[in-house]
């Protein structure tokens, strides 16, 4: 039954990121990466209900505040451009103000994975998920080509002859790559509760700029369009946060050696001064209990 249900969970990550990749062809990245907070809400309530994790009611504020936030995001999102070919994708790529981007992406991010990372990768938050997100936002790009590429292929117009088409793949296998690693490397060195409100704001805030730039989705909207959804945007960050500030904590891992382990082992001396053990139900007359596994080291 267990792997039942883990191969269960396997199939809706797969299933989860399919619709996503979808979600980009069809919209503009500005809208559907801020979306990707209704996962955490849908986390939180399968979680209660399934896992018997308790949702507080700042929980429930988060996702109240998530929900509202998206709506906002969603009424005032810029629309997505009708691209006929991975060519014309490609002449927006080659503009100067993306290769502008893209050159500064490349540079902040070789000094914090040469420099930064290996002095303050430990110690620092920002460094492993500032890698991630800054390339992350290099990812989506990608990923919106290969998907609009592929639409067009299945369509009748067979988009896999330009070159431009396997540029884009190289670049999106490459910035994964690099992304999921230190994605990982900042959960195992932080708190996920911490990790995740982090990474989900400079990961959406990185996309939205790669994507006005490249995509130019913010030329046509009026100002109070930008600032309506710049307003939901910041509420669905602030119910993200909130959100993960509630979770329970994770219990500690005993990894230190004055750290009682189980099962517990008593020793007690004899009158001759022999040593005996004795487990721990129980007690004997002149017996001491040893609490530091190096009490006698």
């Amino acid at each position: 039954m267990l792997m039942l249900f883990i191969n269960f969970g396997q199939l809706t990550v797969v299933v989860g990121e399919l619709a996503n990749f979808v979600a980009y062809v069809y919209a503009p990245a500005g809208l559907v990466t801020p979306l990707g907070a209704l996962s955490i809400i849908v986390s939180a309530v399968l979680a209660h209900f399934l896992l018997k994790e308790k949702l507080q009611k700042m929980g429930m504020l988060g996702c109240l505040l998530c929900i509202v936030g998206s709506v906002v995001i969603v009424l005032h999102a810029p629309e997505e451009q009708t691209l006929t070919s991975v060519q014309e994708i490609w002449d927006l790529a080659i503009q100067p103000a993306f290769l502008l981007y893209t050159a500064s992406v490349i540079a902040v991010t070789l000094v914090l994975i040469l420099y930064c990372s290996p002095r303050y990768g430990q110690t620092n938050i920002l460094i492993y998920i500032g890698i991630c997100s800054i390339i992350g936002s290099l990812t989506v790009m990608s990923i919106k080509a290969i998907g609009i590429a592929i639409k067009l292929t299945i369509e009748g117009t067979n988009q896999a002859v330009y070159f431009q088409t396997w540029i884009f793949a190289m670049v999106a296998v490459t910035c994964i790559i690099t992304q999921l690693n230190y994605l990982n490397m900042a959960l195992d060195t932080f708190n996920t509760a911490i990790v995740s409100p982090i990474y989900y704001a400079m990961f959406t805030s990185f996309t939205i700029l790669a994507s006005a730039i490249m995509f130019k989705d913010y030329s046509g909207q009026s100002v109070s369009s930008i600032a309506s959804e710049l307003c939901g945007f910041i509420t669905v960050l602030s119910g993200t946060a909130i959100l993960h500030s509630t979770r329970e904590p994770d219990p500690p891992l005993l990894t230190d050696l004055y750290t009682p382990l189980s099962p517990k082992v008593s020793w007690y001396i004899q009158s001759n001064g022999e040593w005996k053990q004795k487990d721990e139900d129980g007690s004997a007359p002149n017996f001491i209990t040893v609490l530091r596994p190096d009490y006698f080291k």
